[in-house]
């Protein structure tokens, strides 16, 4: 049955329109500390009870608002923030005029305030959408509202809250967020349950950093790179946290634009494109990023809350994230986290679950234990030939790769002389170290060179990772992990210089598979020539490979075609895009395939390597960008410090 058309009541108006606004406690909290902001406080005070459902208390030393605008603050659609009325201009955080009344039609709203100027403050009361009248009352300078039982005027949003705990939560992560953008405010949040979460103002010119640092955790200063540039009205700053420095969330992310707390897709999409093949695809980079750019060129009125935006150059922005993270990490180079040095020295010491140490240490005698011969220069047990730093032309005449003979590396053949600790190591633990008479000095190692990071290699354990000697530590280095990112970039760079070095197949290789495979394959051949891989169809359910990539030489190609399909499966190369640039989609999707096919080309564990081609390994991973991690995110080192080291020991 029809009924005639009518006006809500304006009551009701303010509840519907009330649920855009507030969706919960956390919503009311975030539009009131805005506004406190806007107003030009320096100091904001958050008292929640139950989780904002009974109280939410806030409490600012702002500009203040006379007894006419605390009348006309609770109307429908009245603000101050909008002066000229040109909604393509905006700069403050706060001006649709809607959070207040809202806020008054769902709840019991007190509000008082004083300015400057004022003698007294006004006090005013909205009660589920019913406005009192303002009376004079005691204030200091600033306002303080107080939002009790929220959504007692509409029951049924209390249903779709969550727990007192989440709903805290939720206010303390939207508070830690204003607290990003705004470091040179206060910020206090208090609960009847739990310690207070204070943010002091901070001040100077590493003010960004500091706040972020308190937000992010003490170890973030120490595994960020700052990071700043420019490009056509934008400006972007901030800090990135190192590729080995992740989560397995995403809530760690910080973005403001224009001093606004966001969380946009666009943004974060850009974020996980940077550090794609720096990152495991299920974990997640902690940072946090600045944009500044003229107020005509963002629209920040898409949506109520105001936490998504939407560019007028989206394509811009994201080039200039991604632009901005990839310089910032090349320039990085081998750096790691700091958290990463700290799990492995927990994991060392006695008592902790995986360690594995005993209070007393015996000789090991194996070939899989220690490589090379033995010696004791100052300050650390060494085992291999003295530094003999070879310099990165050793490391491969075709860009970084290994080209010595297998032979070399295989030191079981006929005529090697491994001792291990049987003889010469042995030697070290035995109580006839010498003869009598015999020259007790210590043996000469060549010194550390200053200018190079990641130190002397003195050791190889369990033919896969390498011991190296810096001035104020050491570095622990997984060969395989770090070659593989070598390889990659060595790829990456060819590819962009327009063709990556192929040799072909003195034999062609036959390789049988399921057809469907085969004909996935076959479909993605002219792209897989792209990258070195020269395949064709051969009968039903079996390809040909003609060419490979040079630094693949000697690899599986069963193994390798493996690995593409599965490269395929996972960034839908076949499905084809006539966008191959470097940064475009089809470019990233061939990104993904070298990262796949770069491990077959890398130094295996268990191969065993010379001093010579381990310095030479850490040389070029000084020189490399992104050498931190390998592809698929893992750390390639760890570094630790040696006052860290005598701690384990009980010298400090």
């Amino acid at each position: 049955m029809l009924r005639p058309v009518r006006r809500l009541d304006p009551i009701l108006v303010d509840r519907i329109a009330a649920g855009e606004v507030v969706e919960r406690p956390a919503s009311a909290v975030k539009e009131l500390v805005e506004n406190a902001i806007d107003a030009g406080a320096t100091s904001i005070e958050v008292t929640i009870e139950a989780g904002g459902r009974r109280l939410i208390r806030v409490v600012d030393d702002g500009a203040g608002m006379s007894a006419d605008d605390l009348a006309l603050a609770v109307e429908r659609h009245a603000t101050s923030k909008l002066p000229g009325g040109d909604l393509t201009r905006i700069d403050s955080l706060g001006f649709r005029g809607e959070a207040l009344p809202s806020i008054g039609a769902v709840a019991r709203l007190s509000l008082t305030s004083r300015t400057a100027e004022a003698e007294s403050g006004s006090t005013l009361v909205v009660d589920a959408g019913i406005k009192g009248e303002v009376r004079p009352a005691p204030s200091p300078r600033g306002t303080r509202i107080e939002v009790t039982d929220l959504f007692s005027a509409t029951p049924a949003r209390l249903k779709f809250l969550k727990s007192d705990r989440a709903e805290a939560l939720a206010i303390a992560d939207g508070l830690r967020r204003l607290a990003v953008a705004q470091p040179r405010i206060r910020f206090a949040l208090r609960s009847e349950s739990g310690s207070p979460l204070v943010f002091s103002a901070e001040t100077g010119d590493d003010a960004d950093l500091r706040r972020l640092t308190a937000v992010l955790g003490p170890d973030f200063g120490a595994s960020s790179a700052p990071l700043q540039m420019a490009r056509e009205g934008f400006a972007l700053s901030g800090h990135i946290g190192l590729p080995s420095y992740h989560r397995g969330a995403g809530n760690q992310i910080h973005f403001t634009v224009n001093g606004r707390p966001v969380r946009d897709r666009l943004l974060l999409g850009a974020v996980r494109g940077a550090y794609a093949d720096t990152m495991s695809s299920d974990r997640h980079p902690v940072l946090g990023l600045a944009i500044t750019c003229d107020p005509a060129l963002v629209d920040v009125n898409v949506h109520p809350a105001k936490t998504e935006v939407r560019f007028r150059e989206p394509g811009l922005v994201r080039a200039l994230i991604v632009s901005a993270i990839h310089e910032t990490l090349r320039q990085v180079g081998a750096r790691n986290a700091s958290t990463g040095a700290a799990r492995t020295l927990d994991a060392l010491r006695p008592g902790h679950p995986s360690s594995t140490m005993r209070p007393a240490m015996t000789a090991h005698s194996g070939r899989g234990a220690w490589s090379g011969r033995a010696a004791l220069p100052p300050g650390l047990l060494s085992f291999g030939a003295p530094a003999g730093l070879a310099p990165a032309s050793s490391f491969g005449a075709r860009g970084g790769l290994f080209e010595a003979p297998q032979a070399a590396f295989d030191r079981s053949g006929a005529g090697f002389e491994d001792p291990g600790f049987e003889e010469a190591g042995q030697a070290l633990f035995s109580g006839d170290l010498a003869p009598p008479g015999a020259d007790m000095r210590e043996p000469e190692v060549e010194p550390l060179p200053d200018d190079h990071p990641l130190g002397a290699a003195r050791a190889q354990l369990h033919e896969t990772y390498i011991v190296a000697q810096t001035r104020d530590g050491i570095v622990l280095v997984d060969q395989h992990a770090a070659h593989e990112r070598l390889v990659y970039e060595r790829l990456k760079r060819e590819r962009a210089a327009g063709g990556i070095a192929r040799q072909g197949l003195l034999i062609p290789d036959v390789v049988e598979m399921a057809p469907q495979d085969a004909e996935r394959l076959v479909a993605a051949a002219p792209d897989l020539d792209r990258l070195g891989l020269t395949l064709e169809a051969f009968g039903t359910g079996a390809v040909l490979v003609r060419e490979m990539p040079t630094a693949l030489a000697g690899a599986s190609t069963r193994r390798l075609l493996e690995d593409v399909l599965d490269a395929l499966d996972a960034s839908g190369l076949e499905e084809g895009s006539a966008d191959g640039t470097e940064g475009g989609p089809l470019g990233r999707r061939l990104d993904a395939i070298l990262s796949r096919i770069s491990c077959h080309g890398s130094v295996r564990a268990g191969r065993r390597l010379r001093p010579e081609e381990m310095n030479a390994l850490l040389r070029e991973m000084e020189a490399t960008p992104f050498a931190g991690t390998c592809n698929h995110g893992r750390p390639t080192f760890v570094e630790l410090k040696l006052q860290d080291i005598e701690r384990l020991f009980g010298r400090r």
